[in-house]
């Protein structure tokens, strides 16, 4: 992905001197853009102070770290359910039952007491 040579600090102060009263033309001469980038951060950062940016920023950083740990615990636990699902067909394969309930007990029910 292409690196941009603006960060967002410097986006704010461009839209505020378009908010004044400069052209959008003049402007992004000036600072080097085109119209397209001009009203990409319009849409973006429109009426945004330096706080709300700090706060945006913040949020979009945790947001990905939130969708990371996400993609994580989906991948352990599709790798789980894959290794039971293995366990289980080599289970079956061997003739053994698959649940603890289907086993045969190992005492009567004649009511004689396990020791």
């Amino acid at each position: 992905m292409k690196r941009t040579r603006f960060s967002e600090t410097p986006i704010i102060p461009i839209l505020k001197q378009a908010e004044a009263g400069i052209t959008v033309k003049d402007l992004c001469r000036e600072h080097g853009l085109s119209d397209a980038t001009y009203y990409a951060w319009k849409a973006k950062y429109g009426g945004l102070e330096a706080s709300a940016l700090k706060w945006l920023k913040e949020t979009e950083s945790e947001r990905a770290k939130l969708k990371r740990m996400d993609a994580d615990l989906a991948f352990e636990n599709r790798a789980l359910k894959d290794l039971i699902e293995k366990q289980l067909a080599r289970r079956r394969r061997n003739g053994r039952p698959c649940h603890p309930s289907t086993q045969p007990m190992a005492f009567p029910l004649s009511g004689a007491v396990r020791p």
